[in-house]
């Protein structure tokens, strides 16, 4: 079973049985949603086979809260919103080097918005002060949507008091770090939110921002 989930991470096009296989629910179920619209595919020229395209499977997986880890291996999506161009160079460099992560970044509070509706990202590290909008926004927008209210969400900020730290945690933040900060800080809170396993050193011993 475990050598058939791998290959789940490289298929392109699912039949219903192996969508329900993914998605731990009854073939039948998948074909009530594939025939209703809600679940996107095609059906096989000719015959009455339906066929699910990788990413239509995702978007109905992401939109119903079902675990997407057997399509999408080990790895988690990392969203970091900041507008310092060098920490988010710094993130991008350490964790585009370590095999768990796949990273974005954004530079505001809009364009954090359409990433996180198109990326998806299981986890955000987040700027407070942005230069539209502030992190309490940010937080509880994320929460309000269905598909991303489990998002683990880091604050980052040189410049709040213990109050906006209580604020950010009341409006979604799961932790919050204060700058300058230790990238191998931000790493372990990362790992410990997603419950990924512990990795040997990546590099980033002597990195800090």
């Amino acid at each position: 079973m475990a050598d058939q989930a791998s290959d789940w991470s490289e298929k392109k096009i699912f039949t219903t049985g192996e969508a329900a296989e993914v998605c731990k629910v009854s073939q039948q179920t998948v074909i009530r949603c594939f025939d209703a619209g809600r679940l996107g595919g095609f059906r096989v020229p000719g015959s009455k086979f339906r066929r699910i395209p990788r990413e239509e499977l995702l978007k109905f997986m992401r939109a119903n809260s079902i675990p997407t880890d057997l399509l999408e291996g080990s790895t988690r999506r990392v969203l970091v919103v900041d507008d310092d161009h060098d920490i988010v160079d710094l993130f991008e460099d350490i964790l585009g080097r370590d095999g768990r992560f796949e990273v974005r970044s954004a530079s505001t509070g809009y364009d954090a918005g359409l990433l996180t509706e198109s990326f998806q990202p299981h986890l955000i590290v987040l700027d407070y002060m942005l230069p539209d909008i502030n992190g309490n926004v940010v937080c509880q927008r994320v929460r309000s949507m269905p598909h991303t209210k489990h998002t683990k969400i880091i604050c980052v900020s040189g410049v709040v008091n213990q109050d906006e730290v209580e604020q950010l945690k009341g409006a979604g933040a799961d932790d919050f770090v204060k700058k300058p900060f230790d990238i191998r800080q931000i790493i372990t809170k990362m790992v410990d939110l997603l419950g990924l396993p512990a990795s040997t050193d990546n590099g980033s011993s002597a990195r800090s921002a």
